[in-house]
């Protein structure tokens, strides 16, 4: 099964709200397989509207990013990024080998 990609595009409009969201994302994304590939570091946007924070990390499956997303503890720390920041979010599947 390939493996997917959870890949976030956001600003940040209320800082400490946007921190209890993070406080909470990350545990609910490790319990679900997920892994951090990057997380608010250097970019270089060259197409498409600019979001300040970048974030990627990969899950087991397509599956699980989702059942990640949908899981109540994510939902909880969702509602601290809700009205704290303006956020794109896509789950895309890799190429296998």
């Amino acid at each position: 099964m390939p493996t997917a990609l959870w890949i976030a595009h956001v600003d940040v409009t209320d800082a400490e709200a946007y921190g209890r969201y993070a406080t909470g994302a990350g545990p609910a994304i490790a319990a679900h397989g997920g892994v951090f590939l990057a997380r608010g570091g250097r970019y270089v946007q060259l197409e498409g509207n600019e979001r300040a924070r970048n974030v990627v990390a990969r899950f087991p499956s397509l599956e699980a990013a989702v059942a990640c997303y949908h899981s109540p503890d994510y939902q909880t720390a969702l509602a601290h990024a809700k009205g704290a920041s303006l956020r794109d979010l896509m789950v895309v599947e890799e190429l296998g080998d």
